[in-house]
């Protein structure tokens, strides 16, 4: 993780690793593989999933910046490295990213895909902000944040010209991925207080049976993408059992992050596109490589 901690304000730009920093930028390779798997299971993929993808990646780094800008307060005290206490990045500025990129974002899904794909662009907007500004400290948080995986999903399967069954025929891999999402967030939410080991233990149960059911009985590729979720995530929740300070809980959380294409391309396999799931996959083993250099929770 990059840290300046305890820098004074600074005027002018901020610098581009900063606003590396602030939208997590490596993370954003746990984005695309939800349009991917969309797409695959819809049956529309084709080469406007690459622009769709773009507009996920940047409606995700929009909600990455809002974050930031609303925990401004909260980070001074419990997080002063990041870039908006550390005085790196002013909180006008994270704002002004952030609004940017969400217009961006919508407006790419649109112009590429037509206006149900801008639609749900938009539906996943404003559940990114909502997520950030309202409902992210309260009981519903977790569920806010599996909606907006579960809509960037939706997001792949939205392109003009298909019929309108396509975007239920992406649902259960929309909430496959909506249900990782969950358990993730539980777990983020005692990043910094650290957890009792029931909760690391449970989200680990959960995450065995959600690998379990993406396998069927002949299926190689998906079934070994699955297991390496399972094991890529499930490893770092049991040791977060065994030991659940702050520092092991916000390691399972990275191992979340990091591990998620492997659990995208096992759903991507699962609709038939094996080459696409196996390509999405490999995200996983770079994002965990680009973690070591910017945090990504």
């Amino acid at each position: 993780m990059i840290r300046q901690a305890g820098r004074a304000p600074r005027s002018g730009r901020p610098a581009v690793r900063d606003l590396v920093e602030l939208v997590r930028m490596p993370a954003a390779l746990s984005v695309p593989g939800d349009v991917v798997a969309g797409a695959a299971a819809a049956g529309v993929l084709d080469r406007r999933t690459a622009g769709l993808a773009c507009a996920s990646v940047c409606l995700y780094w929009a909600g990455m910046a809002a974050n930031d800008w609303a925990d401004r307060h909260v980070d001074a005290v419990e997080r002063p490295e990041r870039p908006i206490p550390s005085g790196r990045v002013s909180p006008g500025a994270a704002l002004g990213v952030a609004a940017g990129l969400t217009a961006g974002g919508v407006s790419v899904a649109a112009l590429i895909a037509g206006s149900r794909a801008g639609a749900v662009a938009a539906a996943l907007a404003a559940a990114v902000w909502a997520y950030d500004i309202t409902v992210k400290d309260t009981p519903a948080g977790p569920a806010a944040m599996a909606l907006c995986r579960v809509l960037d999903v939706l997001l792949g399967a939205s392109p003009r010209g298909r019929a309108a069954g396509a975007l239920p025929a992406a649902l259960p891999a929309a909430l496959t991925v909506g249900a990782h999402t969950y358990l993730l967030t539980l777990l983020s939410r005692r990043e910094v207080s650290g957890a009792g080991p029931h909760l690391p233990a449970g989200t680990l149960a959960a995450t065995v049976a959600l690998a379990a059911t993406v396998c069927r009985r002949q299926g190689w590729t998906q079934n070994a993408l699955a297991a390496w979720y399972a094991a890529r995530f499930g490893l770092a929740q049991a040791r977060a059992t065994a030991d659940p300070s702050a520092a092991a809980i916000r390691a399972a959380v990275g191992s979340g992050i990091t591990a998620l294409p492997a659990l995208q391309g096992a759903l991507t396999a699962h609709a038939g596109a094996e080459g696409a799931g196996l390509a999405v996959a490999a995200a996983a083993p770079l994002s965990r490589i680009l973690a070591t250099k910017v945090s990504p929770t």
